[in-house]
């Protein structure tokens, strides 16, 4: 399996992870521990669950929890007024978040390729309006973090 295939999926194990943080109260300890003994790479009640790159998803896992409010502050600055992150849907939520991690802080990552997989993880769960929302913000929230990538790239080459 390719290295590109782990980090989907260990941005799928985040979002589950971030998920069952929030609804079930599970502690990063034990998310880290459950996730890296009981499900990745293995089946779990008929659901296979792919080889992740571990190092990847505790990193993007650890610097959710630590940069939460900074991440919380910036999607609630985009999202419409009235409807701030604690009202979105709890998949969603997780979705932005780690996306947010990423695009923000792991410039190691380049922003599109954040925004693509994270969509790609919140169609597995959401519909198309949800999904359609998160493109919508973190495409807004990746220009306003890393406008460098997105300047460059949409230049006419050639262009100054």
């Amino acid at each position: 399996m390719s290295r590109a295939a782990k980090r989907l999926n260990a941005r799928l194990a985040v979002v589950q992870g971030l998920y069952q943080m929030e609804i079930a109260g599970a502690g990063l300890a034990d998310v880290l521990a459950e996730f890296g003994s009981h499900w990745l790479g293995r089946e779990v009640e008929g659901d296979a669950y792919g080889p992740a790159e571990f190092g990847h998803f505790r990193a993007v896992l650890e610097g959710v929890v630590e940069r939460q409010r900074a991440i919380d502050e910036r999607i609630d600055a985009i999202l419409a007024e009235g409807w701030p992150l604690r009202r979105v849907e709890a998949v969603l939520r997780a979705t932005l978040r780690a996306a947010g991690f990423e695009i923000g802080w792991r410039k190691d990552v380049p922003a599109r390729v954040a925004i693509k997989e994270y969509v790609d993880v919140a169609a597995g769960f959401l519909g198309p309006e949800e999904v359609g929302m998160a493109n919508a913000v973190l495409d807004r929230y990746a220009r306003l973090a890393r406008p460098h990538e997105f300047d460059a790239a949409e230049r006419p080459r050639g262009a100054p």
